[in-house]
């Protein structure tokens, strides 16, 4: 059973480990090995802390810390699931979560900017493609759902 919940400060070290195990197990298919040493840099505890105080963070838990997604409003951040659990649902549940608070508050839509390695997992839980942008770590697909 996963169950998700607040992110705690305590939850800094871990969740910085398990995005940078994804970066360098999944997202090092589709960028080069300096992008990827950038973004694990990017997304080291102290900046996961830092975050946390800036927007809604959440974590997902199964037996520990599984996966992780951040949220301001309606636009979706940080979103990463631990690759050894990736295709269980894990992140389906954390987006539900998230997007169910948006549309509580009366948000028409959810917006997220993907990664290449992301982007099709977004497509699979009903978001389009709006428009492209480059970002420091490169192509960022820009993406929206329409919520209920």
């Amino acid at each position: 059973m996963t169950a998700v919940r607040n992110f705690e400060a305590a939850d800094a070290p871990v969740v910085a480990e398990l995005i940078g195990r994804c970066l360098r197990e999944v997202n090092s298919r589709d960028y080069s090995a300096e992008i990827i040493e950038r973004m694990c840099a990017h997304f080291d505890a102290g900046r996961i802390a830092e975050l946390a105080t800036q927007r809604e963070m959440f974590v997902a838990e199964s037996d520990g810390v599984v996966g992780t997604v951040s949220r301001d409003g309606n636009k979706v951040y940080t979103m990463f699931v631990r690759p050894d659990v990736a295709g269980q649902g894990i992140g389906r549940i954390l987006m539900r979560h998230i997007e169910a608070l948006a549309a509580a508050e009366g948000h028409g839509f959810m917006e997220t900017g993907a990664s290449i390695t992301a982007h099709d997992f977004y497509r699979r839980l009903g978001y389009v493609d709006v428009r492209t942008s480059e970002t420091e770590f490169g192509l960022n697909f820009i993406l929206r759902r329409p919520l209920p």
